[in-house]
């Protein structure tokens, strides 16, 4: 079985964060949101790996991920000149997909329960696809699945009125069928070929389309919140797996003895956390980063980021090489791009 990691869109949510690289190399706990995405398609066993990158600096992805080999798989890079949607993308790896199964992977989604039992049961299974679903909250903002009888009859995108709570993640195992499906699509009202309209099609066409549910949790990464979120997440998920504080602590840190850190939190290697320093909970600080005199909570500093301020940052998410500085005392929400500078 293959693998497809979609890397494209322009992330306007996410701006100003998405100013200068694509959304899906956003680090969330010290890690890119796709590298979660690569790592459960590596983790199930499936290794040829296609990555589709847009116009939003694609040479940054092939910069980070390379050919592949320091992850453990081979990738394959496919060029979408533009966002025309998921269907779109899709089609753009026929070639590359042969007469495979292949599995679809929206690179800014995070899946904490794996992909490995998903994918032994597409192997094992006739049907031409299969869909995974979660519960959310907020259905009108995804395709939703109106299921009866423990069958999907529609599925229908960004509906006002949704027949179900039951989103569609971000998740496709597919045949080489469906890409004749997507040729029988027209752009929707957006300009985009839909995936759930390709999926509707192959159902109207009498072939089996079988679903399952996500046990755990899910996050659609697009927005800052949605980032923090997946970020806390992610931590608790690491502090449950290692039994421990919640502590992560790269290499060659200097700490010093009067700062606290309250778990969960990672701090990268190379850091520098000062004196009256306070972390956490529910923070990641990337490599290189430099804090003295701040209060950092719920948040996300990058990589190479110099914080000497006497502030405290909540629910911020702070890109690399910025540095904030200041002698006052404030409280502060921060959204900032990389390399930005501010004295307060």
């Amino acid at each position: 079985m293959k693998g497809i990691i979609l890397h494209g869109g322009h992330g306007t949510r996410l701006r100003p964060l998405t100013h200068t690289g694509p959304k899906q190399l956003l680090k969330i706990a010290n890690k890119p949101m796709s590298q979660y995405a690569l790592e459960d398609l590596r983790d199930s066993g499936i290794t040829d790996i296609a990555i589709i990158i847009g116009d939003v600096y694609p040479e940054k992805v092939k910069e980070y991920y390379g050919d592949g080999k320091k992850f453990g798989v081979t990738l394959t890079y496919v060029y979408q000149d533009k966002p025309q949607g998921i269907a779109h993308a899709i089609s753009l790896c026929k070639d590359f997909v042969g007469d495979e199964k292949f599995c679809v992977y929206l690179g800014d989604n995070v899946l904490r329960t794996g992909l490995s039992s998903y994918v032994t049961k597409f192997e094992s299974t006739a049907k031409e696809a299969i869909i995974l679903l979660a519960e959310v909250e907020n259905p009108s903002q995804f395709g939703v699945v109106e299921i009866k009888d423990k069958k999907i009859i529609k599925i229908i995108e960004k509906p006002k009125n949704p027949p179900s709570n039951l989103a569609v993640i971000g998740v496709y195992f597919l045949t080489p069928k469906i890409f004749d499906i997507i040729q029988q699509l027209k752009p929707s009202w957006r300009g985009e070929f839909e995936i759930t309209e390709a999926l509707q099609l192959l159902m109207d066409s009498k072939m089996d389309l079988d679903y399952d549910y996500v046990s755990g949790w899910w996050k659609d990464t697009g927005t800052p919140n949605d980032i923090l979120h997946a970020n806390k997440l992610i931590l608790e998920s690491m502090t449950k797996s290692n039994n421990n504080d919640g502590i992560f602590i790269g290499k060659n840190c200097t700490i010093d003895p009067e700062s606290k850190i309250i778990g969960p939190v990672i701090i990268g290697d190379n850091c520098t956390i000062k004196h009256s320093v306070t972390i956490g909970p529910n923070v990641s600080i990337g490599k290189n980063s430099h804090l003295d005199n701040c209060n950092i909570k719920n948040s996300i500093v990058m990589d190479d980021c110099v914080i000497c301020a006497s502030i405290k940052v909540i629910d911020s998410i702070i890109a690399d090489g910025t540095e904030i500085k200041n002698n006052d005392s404030n409280e502060s929400v921060y959204l900032l791009g990389e390399r930005s500078k501010i004295t307060l």
